[in-house]
């Protein structure tokens, strides 16, 4: 097995060991104190995560299917399932969470990411500063709603693109993506009050870190680099 079958492995390996324990998380983490137990409201970290996170999983999923359907590549194609199959799955945990918690999966007049602003306003958004789609000042535009959100152009891009270079197009864009939504888990990490969000968002971490070296091997075995 090479060495990219076993960082891929690995990645969602830990992906989906944390994302199995996250549904029991709770009961370690939580000691049944108020601040344990209780459920989130419409405009906390916990709901804003759940949210945005959904948002940003599903482009990752759909850019999967794309470049799946583009390329011939075993090791690019295997990972584009690796991540599709595991944000799908966390997507539905997000969106399962928010409907438990009786909050409703958009929250009109809310900007996203407005959940990681801290007291002060200047924002939690440590690890964000050098990334082109991803620091404090990011803008919603041309369908990039969020740090590391590839733009409807970029998408057409990806569409067009065949065999090796859509191979790099999507790794690159990919590890936008993959920048991002580390910097969102972190987030909720620091913010987020419930135990078994906060696992989710560790696993998150963990494993989006794993696929961003696995990524760079990728690009760098095609002469290409990451844009950021």
């Amino acid at each position: 097995m090479t060495r990219t079958q076993w960082a891929a492995i690995t990645a969602v390996v830990l992906a989906l060991v944390f994302a199995g324990t996250a549904t029991v998380a709770s009961a370690a983490r939580d000691d049944g104190s108020a601040a344990g137990t209780r459920t989130p409201s419409s405009a906390s970290a916990d709901a804003g995560f759940a949210r945005d996170m959904a948002v940003h999983h599903q482009q990752a999923v759909e850019m999967s299917f794309i470049v799946r359907d583009s390329t011939d590549d075993e090791d690019v194609r295997r990972l584009a399932y690796d991540i599709a199959n595991t944000q799908a799955n966390q997507r539905g945990m997000l969106m399962g969470w928010l409907d438990l918690w009786g909050l409703p999966k958009v929250e009109a007049g809310t900007d996203p990411m407005a959940w990681m602003a801290d007291g002060d306003g200047t924002g939690d958004m440590e690890g964000m500063e050098g990334m082109d789609h991803g620091d404090a000042g990011h803008e919603a535009h041309d369908g990039s709603l969020m740090p590391g959100m590839a733009t409807k152009s970029e998408l057409d891009r990806l569409r067009e693109a065949r065999g090796k270079a859509a191979e790099i197009l999507y790794l690159q864009l990919m590890t936008d993506h993959h920048k991002g939504g580390v910097s969102m888990a972190q987030g909720c990490v620091r913010l987020c009050a419930n135990g078994t969000e906060k696992s989710l968002a560790e696993g998150m971490v963990a494993a989006q870190e794993s696929e961003l070296a696995l990524m760079a091997d990728l690009l760098a075995e095609r002469g290409a680099k990451a844009r950021t």
